[in-house]
């Protein structure tokens, strides 16, 4: 007779495996997706939005880029994210240092952390992007795969 243990083992393994195999049988993987501002100006806030034509992709995370100026993870719906919901996202952030110290030129702003079922399709937005005082810059923003 098997243990209660074992047998809770090989429920939770059934249950997780076609998640992973995916209903299609298609391969999941995670993986990380760079975005990347080129701004010919000091950026003291931006936005965009990354979605997936496809449907196959599923946040899982966020975290901060390279600029001393922006420390923390950026601003997004993180409760969409937890309930395994975000199928596109909208990710933000704001600092108010000095002008001298916000970035310009090309920059990681973010790294999205994916979930992804099958060929993705990305699609990236730039919202805006502006200087210390609120002005529009005409920003670009582009995505980087490993």
């Amino acid at each position: 007779m098997m243990s209660r243990t074992i047998k809770l083992a090989l429920v939770a393994v059934a249950l997780w495996l076609p998640a992973v195999a995916g209903s299609a049988g298609e391969e999941v993987r995670f993986v990380p997706v760079d975005i990347i501002l080129d701004s010919p100006e000091p950026v003291a806030a931006w936005q965009f939005e990354l979605a997936d034509r496809s449907a196959s992709m599923k946040v899982v995370g966020v975290e901060n880029g390279d600029s001393d100026a922006f420390t923390r993870a950026p601003y997004y719906d993180r409760s969409a994210v937890e309930r395994g919901d975000a199928e596109r996202i909208v990710v933000a952030d704001y600092s108010l240092a000095e002008e001298s110290r916000l970035p310009r030129g090309r920059i990681r702003v973010a790294t999205v952390h994916l979930m992804v079922e099958g060929e993705a399709d990305f699609e990236l937005t730039l919202v805006t992007a502006t200087t210390r005082d609120g002005r529009p810059i005409d920003a670009s923003i582009s995505q980087q795969l490993p």
